[in-house]
């Protein structure tokens, strides 16, 4: 190998900057000194832009062996673009966005893995004998020796943010580790085969002691928590098991096994639920507690198995205990009707309901709200299946079906607790509605979800599970409905201004389309970081309906939900095409995709 160690470099067009002396480019056997962090700190000192103060902080946060560049993030003072572009420009490398350009899957095999773990660098193409890396920290001369060293190629160098780098690293190992399962699979395939006559009358070992398919099963779970997926489908059909995750509301296919692997994935899923493995014909729900380290995120996965004509199926619903809860402004309530649920919430008494189908964020709602009321002057209680979040100075218990710990037995204990707020995670019989609406009643500000179409749905469905009309519009402070809309991915939407037949076409009333004709909205496009899918994170729909005498009137009288609907109109209250339809105008969502979680 050369024993000229100098990179060839690319400088960024337009800049003015001179290479740096050595450039933190040196040869093999040179101090092993890294100068990003002093480069760093001397470019923000010359510019003026943080202060000394917050400089000397992030230093002592940094501390002699962490990274400043982690720090200033961190403190508020920098993002990780900023320093990637500065670095970038100082070291005269290219700035490369891995997200967009991708990943060339050849590229990446050129160095070893533990190398790219090892130095914060990801190949990302490869043209005639040049590699070109992308590394995170420029000068880090032995991290740069060491890439040089592992591959016979020319190593040309690129700068990409430190976040997008470790993702890509990570990505690469889980598919490296799912590939060397299925490999490892496929190897001890005549072994499956042996077992397939038995499999239908007799019990045996269907691989739950098998280290591949085990790293097969942990490769799936940790892509989707890595993904952000809320749930995970394990589908068997004629000639394999799909496995499909839910993000962002919308379920995506990202492996087929084989159908021979089917069962000894199955039972490896049951014996991480802690169920019955020799038990096939009938449902069973259990759970997983999960560390997933590797994407830095505490979880709690219920588990539910149901027999169907082609072999079990099972739907994983992952909960991530250490997501941090979010604010009301955070959910995407409009101003107005964020005061008037912060007013509502800091009520003594009453009840305020969260209305909308399973996944539509009812809870993460009632969280929000408890985060913004929580003090120490205050008692509050919760009872969930499960717990989602856990709250510091809250009393959360955890419901337990099978030691008879259900919502109205938790309901009736915790009224004898003295709280002064009390969040019941679900009302699902008439027993938990009645004594719900006693208690917000009876001097208690009480918080739950329900699950009606909209708001005005709610107080007749109290009615039908058995509430008391008259309690019913006494009792209610408010009712709240909401969806969960996919965002745009802010990187590859489109402005276009539609005619009034597309709008028409995509379920807008007449009226309303020819009020934005000419119009410019936004639509999806799709890019490597959205996945192609032209949206990116989701944001709440919300229909607010607070109550007033007429409302309440027409509670007692057990009015239908047209009426009810008709008079809150009358009162402003907004539907959730309205709010919506808001949301298109400010270019967060689609027209489509409101359609589909609305209409």
């Amino acid at each position: 190998m050369s024993d000229d160690f100098s990179l060839r470099t690319v400088p960024l067009e337009g800049s003015d900057t001179q290479p740096v002396e050595g450039s933190g480019l040196r040869r093999a056997g040179a101090p092993a000194i890294n100068e990003t962090a002093e480069l760093l700190a001397d470019l923000l000192a010359a510019t003026g832009l943080v202060s000394q103060d917050k400089l000397a902080l992030a230093r002592g946060r940094a501390g002699s062996s962490g990274s400043l560049a982690q720090a200033l993030v961190e403190e508020g003072v920098a993002t990780q673009e900023g320093i990637a572009r500065t670095l970038a420009a100082r070291y005269q490398l290219p700035l490369v966005d891995l997200a967009t350009i991708g990943i060339d899957a050849e590229a990446a095999k050129l160095l070893p893995l533990h190398v790219l773990e090892r130095t914060a660098a990801v190949p990302y193409a490869f043209e005639g004998d040049v590699l070109r890396v992308a590394v995170a920290d420029p000068g880090d001369v032995h991290a740069i020796d060491e890439l040089r060293l592992a591959t016979r190629f020319t190593v040309e160098l690129a700068v990409a943010t430190r976040d997008d780098v470790e993702a890509e690293v990570k990505r690469l190992a889980r598919a490296s580790e799912a590939f060397g399962a299925r490999a490892a699979l496929e190897e001890n395939e005549e072994l499956f085969q042996e077992h397939e006559e038995e499999e239908e009358d007799l019990e045996f070992d269907d691989g739950i002691s098998d280290a591949p398919l085990v790293r097969l099963v942990n490769s799936v779970i940790f892509q989707a928590a890595e993904d952000g997926a809320s749930d995970i489908h394990w589908e068997p059909q004629e000639e394999s098991l799909i496995v499909r995750l839910r993000i962002d509301g919308v379920l995506h296919e990202v492996q087929r096994i084989p159908k021979r692997l089917a069962a000894g994935v199955t039972t490896r899923l049951k014996v991480l639920a802690k169920l019955d493995i020799a038990e096939r014909r009938k449902p069973q729900d259990g759970r997983i507690g999960l560390n997933a380290a590797a994407a830095g995120r505490q979880m709690d996965i219920r588990v539910a198995v149901l027999p169907t004509v082609e072999g079990e199926a099972i739907v994983m619903r992952l909960v991530d205990k250490s997501k941090k809860v979010p604010t009301l402004a955070e959910l995407g309530l409009s101003d107005d009707m964020q005061t008037k649920l912060s007013e509502i919430f800091l009520r003594p008494t009453g009840a305020l309901l969260v209305t909308g189908p399973t996944g539509s964020g009812k809870s993460t709602t009632l969280y929000a709200g408890l985060t913004q009321i929580n003090r120490p002057e205050i008692n509050i209680i919760t009872v969930e299946d499960p717990v989602e979040f856990r709250l510091a100075g809250v009393n959360q218990v955890q419901i337990n079906n099978r030691a008879g710990l259900t919502f109205a037995a938790s309901l009736r204990s915790i009224l004898r607790s003295d709280p002064d707020v009390v969040m019941v995670g679900e009302i699902r019989d008439g027993e938990t509605a009645k004594m719900a609406i006693e208690a917000a009643l009876t001097g208690h500000l009480v918080l739950s979800t329900l699950h009606t179409n909209d708001a005005p749905g709610a107080l007749t469905r109290l009615n039908e599970m058995g509430v008391e009309p008259f309690l019913t519009g006494s009792a209610v402070t408010a009712v709240l409905a909401q969806r969960l809309a996919r965002k745009l991915c802010s990187h590859c939407c489109e402005m276009y201004t539609p005619s009034v037949d597309e709008l028409i076409k995509a379920k807008v009333s007449p009226d309303v389309a020819a009020m934005t004709d000419g119009m410019a909205l936004y639509r999806k496009r799709g890019c490597p970081r959205c996945n192609q899918t032209g949206y990116r994170g989701r944001i709440g729909v919300f229909q607010l309906m607070t109550m007033n005498e007429e409302l309440e009137t027409l509670a007692a009288q057990k009015a239908s939900r047209e009426e009810i609907e008709r008079s809150a109109m009358g009162y402003g209250m907004r539907t959730l095409w309205d709010d919506g339809l808001a949301k298109v105008a400010a270019g967060l969502t689609s027209v489509e995709e409101l359609t589909r979680v609305t209409v």
